[in-house]
């Protein structure tokens, strides 16, 4: 047996609005995959406009859930992202938990830069990458950026940005049913139909292994589309035009299936009762309210 053996490549991609002060079972799932009490999380707020109070929330409960080690880098300029400290500093995580915010932020200050290079060498070496809202879009190599909402997909409607490229071949949208994303997700799908799309629901991760196998976690779903044999009027569709998709395949994946990324197959899924009683949507958002009822 080799002594140090290869470990999996793992991301936790969470819909955002995670739940912190309830049985919190999505970030529990993040700190136990980082190695529990003998872990050591680097948290990344840079994509918030208040950085200082998404750390303070994210290390109380980080360290509720039994972190020894939690520290955090926020970059504010791409230069600084160039710091040698900064990837150092994610040399030595077990998990890096990057935060919600504004994800073309993320992609203008980060990516393709040493401190992007450090992220992909910690995942690739089987440190747990976890982004929430922004920091679960940026997940992927070509990320959403901006776009309008709404049910009806439409040509133009949405806009492509790089990301780290931790998952390829699939575009993440987050706050999905909460925001009624369904139409810029599957606009984009639609234009690249090589790429599958992935919206997460609020409270709810998609845990995503080696690139392959992506198990639910939390009290919403995951919902997946593959148009890659799809009929679609993307190419010709005039700007804001309502798309023609037909025969895209949509899976809807709650908690407890494991679906298989490179099939885009079901390939289990065991019925779970996640606790209803979490706090509001509108609660969840606010940072604030979050650090005033971890702090009580």
């Amino acid at each position: 047996m080799p002594d140090n053996p290869v470990r999996p490549r793992s991301l936790l991609i969470i819909g955002g609005a995670e739940d912190k002060v309830g049985r919190v079972t999505v970030l529990r799932r993040f700190v136990r995959r980082a190695g529990g009490r003998k872990s050591r999380i680097v948290i990344v707020p840079t994509a918030s406009s208040v950085p200082d109070e998404v750390v303070d929330v994210y290390r109380t409960v980080f360290t509720r859930l039994g972190s020894p080690h939690v520290s955090a880098i926020n970059p504010e300029t791409r230069q600084a992202s160039s710091d040698p400290d900064l990837a150092a500093e994610v040399d030595q995580a077990t998990g890096v938990f990057i935060s919600g915010g504004n994800q073309l932020k993320l992609s203008q200050l980060i990516v393709g830069t040493p401190l992007g290079a450090a992220l992909l060498a910690a995942y690739q070496r089987g440190a747990v990458i976890a982004g929430t809202s922004a920091g679960a879009s940026v997940m992927s190599q070509f990320m959403i950026s901006m776009g309008d909402e709404g049910v009806t997909p439409r040509q133009r409607s949405s806009q492509l940005t790089a990301g780290l490229g931790l998952l390829p071949g699939v575009i993440v949208d987050q706050h999905f049913d909460q925001r009624a994303r369904y139409g810029r997700l599957l606009s984009l799908v639609a234009g690249s139909p090589s790429l599958l799309g992935m919206g997460i629901d609020e409270d709810t991760a998609a845990e995503v292994t080696d690139e392959k196998e992506l198990t639910v976690v939390g009290s919403g779903a995951v919902f997946v589309v593959d148009a890659r044999q799809a009929t679609t009027d993307a190419h010709i569709a005039r700007r804001d035009a309502p798309l023609l998709v037909s025969g895209a395949v949509v899976h809807t994946l709650p908690y407890g299936a494991v679906f298989d990324l490179d099939k885009a197959e079901l390939t289990e899924f065991v019925e779970r009762y996640p606790d209803s009683a979490v706090t509001s949507a509108k609660d969840r958002h606010d940072t604030a309210t979050a650090a005033a009822a971890l702090h009580h």
